[in-house]
């Protein structure tokens, strides 16, 4: 979806036609209505207020698909199973990246949302298991969702001896015996790879044995600390199968992003082709990016702040001056679906989604009872059973209004969506893309619409709409060779099996070292045959950090367990007092256990909205190394990192009004990590220019961008890194820019960082002053992760401040 012209003008809706997606879920509905034309809903949108909140529209052009011929060697059984969902003919790319599949080759099919890249990977899977009957695949996605949606997606195929079975989390384990010993098509996710199936491999010896495929699909996903690790499970998993004798045929399915062969290797150790051109046809999108309009001074219009929504990366005391992008968001939703309009929208936190579905809901049952039915939430924490009933609902046109957390963002076939709705820029362009490619996927015109936030980078999204439109797609980041995820994936790789010097080659850069610490820390024990692991239990190693084990949610009245919420939110969310919204359904938590991973809740409809409020500090623990240059330090340590909830607000849900503040009595979370840091002597600054008044927004520009382009330097994602600047912090005693790493113990990130300072500080500098904007914007100093709403910011001070760290910083 990348080729966009720009155009207000856009021409009549064309006959819908079918795209040959590889899905077996079905397309629209028996008498689904795709109702208005984009232009025809826009124009009405647009009119329902005062004023236009719409600031651009982006008409991205409907293309025409080249198909190819079937491949010789596809055999005429599985020709007829796509032809009986409509597929006559692959496109052109998907022939392509499957016909280098089957004959071997690694391959990443990088193409737009709803291009058919499943068909690139079943094609030479399923024509291998067809050919040899002892054949495997494997297949891995990173949510249970997208691996539900395939599986029924296989399975509609009817090919006799495949069977496609799911083994994850949710897979009772009465199934679990039979899906190692008769499945030949397991779709699964990395984390029971990690947990479940490598730990196992013994009982998995005859399913590996026999592994022809692995397939990654949608692996743009596995990026940062998590796709390093991700990277590393891939690697045991070759191990594994080289000691069976296996060399399976990697097949990887991603969005578009910048240099996908270079990240597909780089994920699995192996070479690499891309196939990136997209043959398949589509349907035009019309893109809008609307921004809420502002309130009157008088308002008695509730401003719902982003904690509201369980953003924990915004501040809740910015005063609202535009509508929230929350109530808009369901507003537009409540319209779409009132008019027949099937429509996803995408909100950016758990709360958020439930929030939007609410008042989606409460307006279609004022203009029509009952219609609020066909409108429901869809996040993570929900039970097995109702993600399915959901999913169901949704591909079936039951529901014609669903409000999803970036849980359905990736590739399930959601086919027959009209409209897309945005709350916020999700923060990268990959995902806002990924976003609006979910609407139009059987062919037909489609809607997106980009609701901004009241915050400085939405609001300079919206105006600058070459920032979205013509700026390329990013590339997925992400280093195997970090030493603090290399070292505990070989201690699991040691587990599984001794380590031997064949190994060091295939865990690349860095091995040999990481494996002379293990055996220096006791936990490796070298022997003539190898690398031994010393202990009884096995290592634990989350792969996602997602912050401990999630809390259950339980009605204390029934003992019903309503969901989960993950540990690194229940804080946030579950803490007692706290309003929980279960689909449109209202709960009161009572009791927050964190022992036990249980909050106790009961049903109530309270007339006020609660909103966690949290202090976050930064301490030196240590200092590593430093560079004294005069009026600048240049610093590498341990650092703690503490952050708690210390009280949450009632408000009123109808006005916003502050009810009241109750103190909360949680645990300090803390996160013992490594950071590098800079200082600055106030002469200094005053000396460049820097005013006193405008150190901290000086330092926090600078600390944004710094933070935006270590990229360059430590191969990290910016969502691995965290920040902190001061005018005057305790420990330094100076005005003050900490860039440290997001997970406990560090990640190498900042070591890098400290070590390329110079270069690091010059290309922060640099991108800074080359930046065309006046005041700075996304490309130099706001940031999508900001937790004062990148406020305040001061870009010439920045420029100012990092002018004296590299005229006094030796190169």
């Amino acid at each position: 979806m990348q080729d966009v012209t720009s155009n207000d003008s856009i021409s009549a809706r064309p006959t819908p036609r079918r795209d040959p997606e590889s899905s077996a879920a079905p397309t629209v509905s028996a008498g689904h209505d795709p109702g208005p034309a984009p232009v025809d809903l826009l124009r009405r949108l647009r009119a329902r207020g005062a004023g236009d909140p719409v600031t651009h529209v982006e008409r991205v052009p409907a293309r025409v698909g080249v198909p190819a011929p079937w491949p010789a060697w596809a055999p005429s059984e599985l020709r007829a199973a796509f032809a009986r969902r409509g597929v006559v003919a692959p496109w052109q790319h998907q022939a392509e990246a499957a016909t280098l599949a089957y004959d071997g080759g690694h391959v990443i099919v990088a193409t737009g949302t709803a291009s058919g890249k499943s068909l690139a990977y079943q094609l030479p899977a399923l024509a291998t298991l067809l050919a040899d009957p002892r054949a495997t695949v494997l297949y891995l996605a990173p949510t249970k969702a997208l691996a539900a949606d395939q599986l029924r997606a296989v399975a509609g195929l009817d090919l006799e001896g495949v069977r496609p079975a799911c083994y994850d989390g949710d897979t009772p384990r009465a199934e679990r015996e039979w899906i190692r010993r008769h499945s030949r098509f397991v779709l699964t996710n990395p984390d029971m790879l990690h947990h479940g199936i490598l730990p196992g491999h013994s009982q998995w010896s005859g399913f590996l044995r026999r592994l022809a495929y692995v397939v990654i699909d949608e692996c743009h996903t596995y990026r940062g600390v998590f796709g390093s690790h991700v990277a590393h499970v891939l690697r045991r998993l070759r191990r594994q199968c080289a000691r069976f004798g296996a060399t399976p045929v990697f097949v990887l399915a991603s969005a578009t992003s910048g240099d996908p062969a270079t990240a597909a290797g780089r994920l699995t150790g192996l070479p690499v082709t891309a196939v990136t051109e997209d043959a398949s046809p589509r349907g035009g999108v019309t893109f809008a990016l609307w921004e809420p309009p502002l309130l009157p001074p008088d308002s008695t219009s509730p401003p719902v702040p982003a904690q509201a929504a369980g953003d924990h990366d915004a501040a809740t005391d910015l005063v609202q001056v535009r509508r929230s992008a929350l109530r808009e968001t369901a507003d537009l939703l409540a319209d779409t679906v009132a008019e027949g309009v099937r429509t996803l929208a995408f909100v950016r936190s758990r709360k958020g989604a439930e929030v939007v579905a609410t008042n989606a809901r409460r307006a279609l049952d004022d203009a029509v009872p009952g219609l609020g039915d066909r409108v429901a939430a869809y996040r993570g924490g929900y039970l097995r059973e109702e993600r399915r009933e959901l999913e169901r609902a949704l591909l079936h046109g039951d529901l014609l209004g669903l409000a999803s957390t970036n849980a359905l963002e990736l590739g399930v076939d959601l086919v027959g969506l009209d409209a897309v709705l945005i709350c916020g820029y999700p923060g990268t362009r990959a995902s806002l893309w990924q976003q609006a490619g979910r609407a139009g996927r059987s062919g037909q015109e489609a809607l997106a619409v980009l609701v901004a936030r009241d915050d400085p980078l939405d609001t300079y999204l919206v105006h600058h709409p070459e920032a979205i439109f013509g700026a390329p797609v990013e590339a997925t980041v992400l280093d195997p060779a970090n030493p603090y995820v290399l070292a505990p994936q070989l201690a699991c790789a040691a587990v599984e099996a001794p380590l031997t010097p064949a190994d060091l080659a295939l865990f690349g850069d860095g091995a040999k070292e990481a494996i002379d610490q293990l055996v220096e820390a006791g936990a490796l024990r070298q022997r003539p045959t190898g690398w031994y692991w010393r202990h009884r239990e096995r290592p634990e190693v989350d792969l996602r950090g997602e912050g401990g084990a999630p809390v259950c949610v339980v009605e204390s009245a029934t003992g019903r367990l309503l969901g989960t919420v993950d540990g690194g939110s229940s804080h946030f969310l579950l803490h007692p007092g706290a309003v929980y919204l279960h689909q449109g359904v209202s709960y009161v938590v009572d009791d927050l256990d964190l022992a036990d991973g249980c909050a106790l809740v009961h049903a109530e409809e309270p007339d006020w909205s609660t909103h966690a409020r949290d202090v976050t500090d930064l301490s030196v623990v240590s200092v590593r190394s430093y560079v004294d240059a005069g009026p600048v330090g240049m610093f590498l340590g341990e650092v703690d990192v503490t952050s708690q909830v210390v009280s949450y607000q009632r408000r009123r849900i109808a006005t916003g009004e502050v009810i009241d503040t109750r103190p909360l009595d949680l645990p300090t979370r803390e996160l013992r990590t490594v950071a590098v840091w800079f200082t600055l002597s106030p002469r200094s600054l005053t000396s460049a220019g820097v005013q006193q008044a405008d150190v901290p927004g000086a330092l926090h520009a600078a600390e944004h961008a710094a933070i935006g382009l270590l990229p360059l330097i430590a191969t990290c994602d910016r969502w691995d890194i965290g920040g902190l600047s001061t005018a005057l912090h305790p420990d330094t005693e100076a005005p003050t820019v900490f860039v440290y790493d997001g997970h406990p113990g560090g990640a190498g990130f900042a070591e890098r960082a400290y070590g390329t300072a110079s270069a690091w500080l010059r290309a922060t500098r640099d991108a800074i002053a080359e930046c065309g904007c006046e005041t700075g914007c996304p490309s130099c100093v706001q940031s999508p992760k900001c937790g004062n709403g990148n406020n305040p910011l001061s870009k010439p001070d920045a420029i100012r401040v990092l002018d004296v760290v590299l005229e006094n910083l030796p190169a």
